[in-house]
């Protein structure tokens, strides 16, 4: 069985992150979603689970931070290429979020960072692993 990841994330509006997520091209899982929670699919083996804030409280005694002032992870979504990148941020400023992290061109690597409606960062990147591997040989011979 393929390993799988699913992020948790709190969510003051349910049906608001929802379609913020598909804005982006996640799919809603309809056998993982209700009122307080939606199951959204990234990829075969990445998917976010969307908790409204009573629902997520019962999985955790910690407070909920406000993750528009306080920074608990970083998530990062890769790109098979920088169109991809340009794209989602895009569909992310155009869907109601925000970039705090605008896209940074740096050879081998592009990417930046958007938030969702509630501040929750995602990291976007494409690497050119060829010019990052002939980078680091590079430095390691200087």
């Amino acid at each position: 069985m393929t390993k799988m990841i699913f992020v948790n994330l709190p969510v003051t509006d349910v049906a608001k992150s929802t379609a913020f997520y598909e804005a982006l091209g996640f799919e809603k899982n309809d056998q993982m979603s209700n009122e307080q929670a939606s199951g959204m699919v990234w990829s075969d083996a990445i998917n976010v689970m969307l908790l409204d804030h009573a629902f997520y409280s019962t999985f955790t005694n910690k407070t909920i931070i406000d993750a528009k002032t306080t920074s608990g992870v970083l998530n990062c979504l890769s790109f098979d290429d920088k169109g991809a990148v340009d794209a989602i941020h895009v569909a992310a400023k155009a869907a109601g979020g925000s970039e705090p992290r605008p896209i940074e061109d740096q050879g081998f690597m592009y990417g930046g960072a958007f938030e969702d409606p509630d501040g929750h960062t995602w990291e976007t990147v494409w690497m050119d692993m060829q010019a990052f591997a002939a980078d680091a040989v590079q430095k390691a011979t200087s």
